[in-house]
């Protein structure tokens, strides 16, 4: 039986569940959708699946007339980690910032921006806003820096010994699990640096330094050294004096009511911020689900230490990439969404998050197969035209192509993008030659301006340029192969004839397409539109094998109808021997 549009579209299905969930909440309130992102180095497309779950959730609420909000926090405050690779300028002197708050890291070399944090979460803003997520950015160093967190943090240190014992019930069972065994402080930095690289200091969760030590939810940042070498040595409830000591040295007793120069360890500050910002729903992604996960444990701590619940959200599976060539703002890393978004239109990249449900992984393309991706769209484009498409695939279409305050930028005159990428290969991006030969692929309908196949066309030359090593780019010979036409035997002279006399009047992209094919059948004895037999198509491949051998020197190429019309009709009849 054919699904509903309702049951086919995950993301009608969630927003019910979510509309539903917050008014049994706090009727009348605003529902809240939440997305984190820590700008610790280039944020990648998988990354960007934290954002758009509920950014296409929340729009679709708002284009129910429900009011909801979309918060993303930027976990600036976090710890500076490890130093990323292929980040341009930075080295493993940068080492020496590790355990400072990302806010505090100076940008990469030739930066803009004022900080570490600041810098890639620019990158990522940029390319939301291209994208067409509405969302308000919250700065953890600005939400604990300013003592917004000041009565959740005085109010976790007084309950720590009910949070320290939520935490041991899982402890145990996250022995083996990814990020799940209990954090130990490293002897020396060198120590830390290596528990950072593992991964399992994102799901800190404040555990001491040894057996019998006592636990403290709350990390200071060093006063004297700027990071989080800090152990708390002494807490005092009434007077909320805390004492601690700092690797580099530095020791000193501060009033917590008071001091903005911490933060809570990160498995109590989740559940804290779903408390505090009354957040309905929030996906996390696969490594977030295991027994001793950050997002399980949270869940017990926002209910029983809180007071709140967890929001609800399903599991996001991992974005893959394919043929990733020369991703120069991202090497030694996958791809981000400003380095997809130099190759593809916005409502394309929005598309394959909308498409497919959150549990289901798939593949951004950088190789030949973004043509594909793109001939998916245009047929589905054309289904929607004619009727024929399903009403999941209309309103995957629908959140790709526009949000809750209008459509995206589309391009009005959407050509193949297989066939705008191999003219700019052709032409080298030559604008004058382009636009000769878009306006030949359809004579009746000619495109008059380059304006109208933006910005696929630009996207398509980027791709040829950034993507396409140098070896398989097409370049057309500049003199007749000389020594290939002597070798030529009578069938295949006859086949270039064929082929050089029919083309004034077949001189469109579809009259050429039907030439190059019917060339071979007519030579059987066939008529031009007969059915191919597996002899006729292999005398087919032969034929355009010959072509581009004559035209780029090689035996593959651009779809042959394309390349003839790039080439233009009298430098072919030169270089096939006419």
């Amino acid at each position: 039986m054919a699904q509903t549009t309702h049951e086919a579209d995950w993301v009608s299905r969630i927003a019910d569940e979510v509309i539903a969930e917050a008014e049994r909440r706090a009727p009348g309130k605003a529902v809240v959708c939440a997305s984190g992102l820590s700008p610790s180095g280039p944020i990648h497309l998988g990354n960007l699946r934290e954002v758009m779950v509920p950014h296409l959730v929340a729009d679709e609420i708002k284009r129910r007339g429900v009011a909801c909000e979309h918060i993303l926090s930027w976990d600036d405050y976090d710890r500076f980690r490890k130093v990323p690779a292929g980040v341009e300028g930075v080295d493993e002197s940068w080492n020496e910032h590790i355990g400072r708050p990302l806010t505090s890291v100076p940008a990469p070399p030739g930066s803009p921006y004022a900080s570490w944090a600041e810098h890639f979460r620019a990158a990522m803003e940029a390319s939301l806003l291209e994208l067409g997520v509405q969302y308000r950015g919250i700065s953890q160093t600005e939400q604990y820096t300013s003592g917004a967190y000041r009565e959740q943090i005085l109010f976790a240190m007084r309950e720590r010994a009910r949070i320290d014992a939520v935490l041991d019930r899982y402890r145990t069972l996250e022995k083996g699990a990814k990020g799940g065994k209990k954090q130990q402080k490293p002897a020396d930095e060198a120590e830390v640096q290596a528990a950072e690289g593992s991964g399992a200091a994102a799901e800190d969760d404040g555990s001491g330094a040894g057996a019998g030590s006592a636990y403290y939810p709350y990390k200071p940042y060093c006063t004297a050294c700027g990071r989080d070498l800090t152990t708390v040595t002494a807490y005092d409830d009434e007077t909320t004096e805390l004492s601690y000591t700092c690797r580099c040295g530095h020791g000193e007793t501060v009033q917590l009511r008071s001091f903005d120069h911490g933060k809570l360890v990160w498995k109590v500050d989740w559940p804290m911020r779903w408390a505090y910002e009354g957040v309905v729903f929030e996906p996390s992604g696969v490594d977030h689900q295991s027994p001793g996960s950050s997002f399980v444990v949270g869940g017990q701590l926002v209910k029983e230490i809180f007071g709140a619940e967890q929001p609800i959200g399903p599991m996001y599976a991992f974005v893959g990439i394919s043929g990733m060539a020369k991703m120069s703002s991202s090497k030694g890393g996958v791809p981000t969404p400003a380095d997809a978004l130099q190759i593809m239109e916005a409502p394309l990249l929005r598309w394959m998050y909308a498409r497919r449900k959150p549990n289901q992984s798939f593949k951004v393309a950088f190789d030949q197969e973004i043509q594909r991706t793109y001939d998916e769209w245009d047929a589905l484009v054309r289904k929607i035209a004619d009727g024929s498409a399903q009403p999941a695939d209309i309103a995957a279409h629908t959140r790709a192509s526009s949000t809750a305050l209008g459509p995206l930028t589309i391009t009005p005159r959407p050509l193949p993008y297989r066939t705008l990428a191999s003219v700019t290969d052709i032409t080298g991006g030559h604008e004058e030659q382009t636009l000769r030969i878009l306006s030949e692929l359809d004579p009746e309908h000619p495109v008059h301006s380059l304006d109208e196949v933006r910005p696929r066309l630009d996207r398509a030359q980027r791709w040829i340029n950034t993507q396409v090593p140098a070896d398989q780019r097409t370049r057309v010979r500049e003199e007749p192969d000389e020594e290939l036409l002597a070798s030529l035997d009578e069938e295949q002279r006859e086949s270039l004839r064929l082929l050089l006399d029919g083309l004034d009047e077949h001189w469109s992209l579809e009259g050429l397409t039907s030439l190059v094919y019917g060339v071979p059948k007519v030579r059987a004895g066939f008529a031009p539109d007969a059915k191919p037999t597996a002899e006729m198509k292999a005398a087919q491949r032969s034929f355009f094998a010959l072509v581009y051998r004559l035209l780029v020197g090689r035996e593959t190429g651009p779809r042959l109808p394309t390349l003839l019309l790039a080439v233009g009709a009298d430098r072919v009849r030169k270089l096939l021997g006419g």
